[in-house]
């Protein structure tokens, strides 16, 4: 395995279930006891250090990144060497002995800063797509596979789904997923995410420290925020707000300093929410670098994310759309800082 540092850039695998039982699927997937979700997670080789929950889902921050369960929807992302794809047979094992099935699979990541240091099956999309295509049942049987480009190569976009027809048909979902994808961060800014050596603090004391000293808890002030800093440097956080989630990942290490922000939000949202969010986020971080995936059934979406970043002082260097049976369109964006 190669020497390198730290991979900061997320694998995130999405699916989707249903269920004839209505009382299980009031619950569904948060039926899952603890041991069982441990042993999923062994699978991927990482371990959960922090939680919280509410009426409508669990979050847990892991050892690498996150996980959100939901009746019928869990959402798994993990950063460095983990094998996130291995989560798929013992997932899908769990939810048939609830009664669920699973109708439709998301899998997205951007491209490695250090692709040699991946274990199978992530050593390249090619072998993650054939390791999904093995690995789903025959009923999602409408999939695609797709590498979306930029003019800057290391910030490709990998996109991944499968679905069944009953799933395609009753699409008609009004919220949306960003992903935002931030390297070569501020130096300065980056520094925050380091603890001072021998200062004693467990994780989850310093990583409130840390979300009130970056300005990460203004992001979004009406949400619980679930958070934890690493030793001695590094920092996860999740953000319940009511049915919708927000996450952050941080690998501040020079040379290859990464940050990511996920949310989800609703086309029938203010306008300017997505825009506001936007730029508290380019505030905390300082990126030179930044590319936004926007999987949304709406056009409208993609369109404020450049408008509310450019001000900040970043310009859009490319483009790209793809559509996918069961996402609508993802619409991937690279953002560079305009040169003086």
């Amino acid at each position: 395995m190669a020497v390198s540092g730290f991979e900061g850039f997320e694998k995130r695998l999405e699916l989707h279930f249903f269920g004839d039982d209505p009382v299980v699927d009031n619950m569904g997937l948060r039926l899952l006891d603890f041991e069982s979700l441990v042993k999923v997670l062994n699978a991927v080789q990482c371990t959960v250090v922090s939680a919280v929950g509410n009426h409508y889902f669990d979050a847990y921050v892991l050892s690498e990144s996150s996980l959100f369960v939901y009746p019928t929807k869990i959402i798994i992302k993990t950063c460095g060497t983990t094998q996130l794809l291995k989560s798929i047979r013992p997932l899908l094992h769990y939810a048939c002995n609830l009664g669920l099935t699973l109708c439709s699979c998301r899998y997205t990541r951007g491209s490695f800063i250090f692709p040699k240091s991946q274990p199978f099956p992530h050593t390249s999309f090619k072998e993650e797509v054939i390791y999904l295509e093995e690995n789903l049942p025959s009923n999602l049987c409408f999939r695609k596979a797709s590498v979306m480009p930029s003019k800057k190569t290391s910030h490709s976009w990998h996109v991944f789904t499968a679905s069944d027809q009953n799933h395609i048909i009753s699409q008609n979902d009004d919220l949306y997923t960003v992903e935002v994808c931030m390297t070569e961060l501020d130096r300065v800014l980056a520094r925050k995410f380091f603890q001072p050596p021998g200062d004693g603090k467990d994780g989850d004391v310093a990583g409130k420290e840390m979300t009130k000293l970056t300005g990460i808890d203004d992001i979004n002030p009406a949400a619980i925020i679930c958070d934890f800093a690493f030793d001695p440097c590094g920092y996860s956080m999740n953000g319940i707000d009511n049915d919708r989630y927000s996450t952050i990942h941080v690998t501040p290490e020079d040379g290859y300093s990464y940050a990511s922000f996920e949310c989800v939000g609703s086309i029938f949202d203010d306008n300017d929410d997505i825009s506001e969010t936007l730029k508290k986020v380019v505030q905390v971080f300082r990126p030179a670098t930044m590319s936004v995936s926007t999987t949304c059934t709406s056009h409208e979406v993609w369109t404020r994310i450049a408008h509310a970043v450019e001000p900040l002082g970043m310009k859009c260097r490319s483009c790209a759309m793809d559509e996918f049976p069961d996402s609508g369109s993802v619409v991937f964006q690279t953002f560079t800082v305009r040169r003086k």
